[in-house]
């Protein structure tokens, strides 16, 4: 009887907190569904007689796109989406506007492409200084912070004076690197091409730190890197970049914006970043619910002291049960983005064998899953003996040396060579121990055929 009249409260409580759980949910559910109702029933915003004739004089419009999961990516189909792509098919309907995604391969090369002019627009820009002078920016639509990515043999990093003396690595032309060479200049800045290339010198200890956007660090968990907090007083909004000399699109653009349903833009941003986004911080009523499960939790605990053991082991396995299904969910997650991703992706163990791949690397090599796991490259007749053996002596040589690779190379494959950009780097378990290699390549031939580049390979 004194268990019952201990765990009631509690139960009370733990469903208090599930109804509201599933209040939250429907609402989520609600917004999504209004979106898919207003898509079908979207008006053309009133534009004046210059912006008109610019659209009939310009009807589509260039992005420089570079793959940035959740926001901009493309399918296991080849298909442009995220959440930057549902903000643009909007704008797209309401002004007549046609947006052709170019892809680009870092955010130096998209910037060249806006100065140069063979492009037009870009939607995953943050904004500085040095970019104002040859870029305007549209109304902000949303954003989130930069956080600090470092080892986790190391403290967690909380400000830029802790990167004093140290090495923090960005990929070239980063919206804070003019102001962190400005403002610290004792912390030595290492450029390099991509956060891919980044992090992996964090990993490899070859730098301190690194600075990314705070949904892309929840997006690439490892067990060698951590995140930070937030670096202070610096926040990346959400803009539309727009090359200079373009102020009719900029117009144009921003009234999209102003006229965006404010309730549509969050059920967007709920359908892509929900189930990534750093928790936001709790209001006073939730720490009253929390501190009230706390308490709940006690006189709970207190009676559960009088059951018997084998309620008590239930009451483990139960708990046991649910770390597996939240585990299961976490590897599904990661499996399913790893298959969507358009390039083949793999891991290899420390004999070489191949432990797991995507659907793109099954493609390139016309081969499945289950017939070569556990299995040597050149075990497997998916590439030219040759070819397959110096790649097998490579990941060797790599996970000796613990180095990442990344590289422009000229590969044969059964259908002939290939222009390809290949990188792999060493993964590590959560106690530091080699695992592995991790890698892929992107098809610079295919890239190149697609887009009808007729520069030489």
């Amino acid at each position: 009887m004194l268990f019952e009249r201990a765990i009631k409260p509690a139960l009370g409580w733990f469903l208090l907190l599930c109804l509201s759980g599933f209040v939250r949910g429907g609402m989520a559910a609600q917004m999504v569904l209004h979106e898919q109702v207003q898509a079908q029933k979207i008006e053309l915003i009133e534009l004046d007689e210059r912006e008109r004739r610019w659209i009939r004089d310009n009807p589509s419009v260039t992005v420089a796109s570079v793959q940035y999961p959740l926001y901009l990516f493309q399918d296991e189909h080849g298909h442009w989406t995220g959440l930057n792509i549902d903000v643009l098919k909007r704008i797209s309907a309401m002004t007549g506007l046609q947006f052709v995604h170019e892809e680009s391969f870092s955010t130096d090369q998209m910037l060249e492409r806006l100065q140069s002019g063979a492009a037009d627009l870009s939607t995953t820009l943050a904004m500085n200084d040095q970019r104002k002078a040859f870029l305007d920016f549209s109304h902000a639509f949303g954003g989130a912070g930069w956080v600090f990515v470092g080892r986790k043999d190391e403290p967690a990093i909380q400000s830029l004076e802790q990167l004093v003396k140290r090495v923090l690595v960005l990929p070239a032309r980063h919206a804070l690197e003019d102001a962190v060479r400005r403002e610290y200049p004792s912390i030595e800045v290492l450029s390099v091409k991509t956060y891919a290339e980044a992090r992996a010198l964090v990993e490899s200890g070859e730098a301190y730190a690194t600075i990314e956007n705070e949904i892309g660090a929840q997006l690439f968990p490892s067990g060698l890197l951590k995140v930070g907090a937030l670096v202070e007083g610096r926040w990346e909004a959400d803009h539309l970049a727009v090359r200079k000399g373009m102020p009719e699109l900029v117009s144009i653009l921003n009234k999209a914006l102003g006229a965006f349903p404010a309730a549509e833009l969050r059920a967007i941003r709920v359908k892509w970043l929900g189930g990534v986004a750093p928790p936001a911080p709790l209001s006073l009523w939730d720490e009253v619910v929390g501190w009230g499960c706390w308490g709940m939790g006690g006189l709970g605990a207190f009676g559960l002291l009088s059951l018997v053991w084998n309620r008590r082991l239930t009451a483990v396995i139960r708990q046991r049960c649910e770390a597996e299904k939240h585990l299961g969910d976490q590897l599904a997650f990661q499996h399913a983005l790893i298959d969507a991703m358009p390039d083949p992706v793999f891991v290899r163990d420390l004999q070489g064998r191949l432990v797991m791949c995507n659907r793109s690397y099954e493609e390139a090599l016309s081969i499945r899953f289950e017939q070569v796991q556990g299995r040597l490259l050149f075990e497997v007749d998916a590439l030219p003996e040759a070819t397959a053996r110096m790649l097998h002596d490579e990941f060797m040589v790599q996970m000796h040396t613990r180095k990442a690779r990344f590289s422009k190379r000229q590969l044969a494959f059964k259908s002939g060579p290939k222009a390809i950009y290949q990188w792999t780097v060493p993964f590590y378990s959560a106690d530091g121990q080699l695992r592995g290699l991790l890698g892929g390549w992107t098809d610079i031939s295919q890239r190149r055929t697609e887009s009808g580049c007729q520069c030489p390979h």
